[in-house]
């Protein structure tokens, strides 16, 4: 996952580290983050991890709802749904984590982009980084998700680009390559791996490249959910289908 701030270097968090860990907690040009994968529901996103003045580290439950994420901050305790970044139960309930710009994208894109980016080094713990402990998981049934499937025919795990609480189907986006509506740009293109598909990360079959951007090309907050969890955390989103 690739998180640009204003100044400083681009900055890679490698799926083969978060797909074992979950969460990366950082400070980038003196703003605390949350980096954020949870591999269930496809769900990588950063956060900036203030809140009224107060800077907060998370960690994760081992809980899930919706086949998601809950995490928790180390100050509060509380619960936290990663695939929101919305406070669920304890002292932070209700309040909401401000979501920024980041993508994911292939090793070889980053270093095209970013020559003298910062890439997290390998976490000192006895994990298999670099293998899919999900091997084929995006071509099945979401683990321990009995909630309603998406509407419009859509599979549970097709992969969506969701923009607030709009949906792109991956399909029509790879199809078209680019994409204008709604007041943002989405593009394809070919060069990334589907972390859940193989059981080597960088084996997995062809998903590509997303970017979104806005009218002045600036990058715009996404992430790239399975279809089930846009519908169960989004009930009332806009399928955007091209129709």
């Amino acid at each position: 996952m690739t998180y640009a701030p204003a100044d400083g270097p681009a900055r890679a968090y490698p799926i083969r580290y978060l797909m074992w860990h979950e969460i990366v907690n950082d400070v980038v040009d003196g703003v605390p983050i949350a980096v954020t994968f949870c591999p269930l529901c496809n769900t990588g996103m950063v956060f900036d991890a203030r809140l009224g003045g107060q800077a907060y580290t998370f960690g994760v439950s081992g809980l899930l709802r919706h086949s998601d994420m809950i995490m928790y901050d180390h100050q509060t305790e509380s619960w936290w749904q990663q695939a929101l970044g919305q406070g669920i139960a304890g002292d932070m309930s209700g309040r909401g984590l401000a979501q920024l710009p980041a993508w994911m994208e292939s090793w070889a894109a980053f270093r095209a982009a970013h020559p003298a980016g910062v890439v997290m080094d390998e976490p000192d713990w006895r994990r298999a980084y670099g293998t899919n402990p999900y091997q084929g998981y995006d071509t099945t049934r979401p683990f321990l998700y009995s909630g309603e499937d998406p509407p419009h025919g859509i599979a549970p795990l097709e992969r969506v680009v969701r923009v607030g609480n709009r949906a792109w189907p991956l399909t029509r986006l790879r199809a078209a390559g680019r994409i204008t509506e709604a007041g943002v740009t989405l593009t394809w293109t070919e060069g990334q791996a589907s972390a859940l598909d193989s059981a080597r990360i960088g084996q997995g079959r062809e998903v590509g490249n997303i970017r979104v951007r806005d009218g002045q090309g600036r990058d715009v907050a996404h992430d790239i959910p399975f279809a089930f969890a846009f519908h169960a955390f989004h009930p009332d989103g806009r399928w955007m289908l091209g129709r």
